[in-house]
């Protein structure tokens, strides 16, 4: 026989385990939606210390991933430092030549439709600010970027000012879904999921990824670069996650921009 003190222990035992059941269970639950939310956002850049959302892609700052958002950099206001002056050709095309570990990365860049953007490239590549400087970010789940361009090389740096959005419109209405194609070889600025929040990262997308049209596109990566990109994806990420360092480790020796 049970006594009435031991039922009630046992139906305060069973209680307490359903109740754990519930809170593991939406445990789990969040630790997918979160999962999802990543992997869509993994395209934000960080730019100073803001996250910045490339794919979500970040650009810096709060690193609450959508970096992790794949998105964005501090804003001008909080990182107090202008944008450079412009001092190119905004008739001309430029391009930018990324030495890598893996092997020569490089991109055009129309200045027509991206003045600001180029401008700010240029100026950083002059100064050497991406020398030295690792592709922190790689997606192979949902969308497929490499994300590049954070000093600090974990997607919270920038280069202590933003840029406006530009070009927003070229690759065609949203669909239902609200997000357009970024197709494999477009170079896009990473942000930190605010409008005009760009900083330094951008991302290289090495198979056509579908986001909302809230990333800069302002380069296309010629046949040689986009086979190292592809490369890099192929191998996937450290520890075979979908998000997060790439195994084939990419260092950028030396970043120059020429016009033409």
């Amino acid at each position: 026989m049970v006594s009435s003190d031991q039922r009630r222990r046992q139906l305060a035992r069973k209680k307490f385990e359903r109740q754990q059941q519930r809170r593991e269970e939406a445990r789990r639950k969040a630790r997918r939606r979160n999962a999802v939310i990543a992997a869509g956002l993994a395209v934000v850049v960080a730019a100073g210390g803001a996250a910045y959302l490339s794919v979500g892609l970040a650009d810096g700052g709060s690193r609450d991933d959508a970096s992790r958002r794949t998105d964005p950099a501090p804003t001008e206001s909080e990182s107090g430092a202008p944008e450079p002056k412009m001092a190119i050709d905004a008739k001309a095309a430029y391009r930018m030549s990324l030495d890598t570990s893996q092997g020569a990365i490089a991109f055009t860049m129309d200045a027509a439709k991206t003045p600001r953007t180029v401008n700010s490239f240029k100026h950083l590549a002059n100064k050497g600010f991406f020398d030295g400087t690792t592709c922190h970010r790689l997606t192979t789940e949902g969308i497929f970027v490499l994300q590049c361009g954070d000093p600090q090389g974990d997607g919270s740096g920038g280069p202590g000012y933003t840029i406006p959005d530009e070009n927003l419109t070229a690759l065609g209405k949203p669909g239902a879904d609200g997000k357009v194609t970024y197709p494999a070889g477009t170079v896009a600025m990473a942000n930190t999921g605010r409008p005009n929040s760009g900083g330094s990262q951008f991302f290289l997308v090495y198979k056509d990824s579908k986001l909302p049209p809230s990333y800069t596109p302002f380069g296309t990566i010629d046949e040689a670069g986009l086979s190292v990109v592809k490369a890099v994806g192929a191998a996937g990420v450290a520890g075979g996650a979908g998000d997060g360092a790439p195994v084939k480790s990419v260092s950028v020796k030396k970043a120059a921009v020429s016009k033409g």
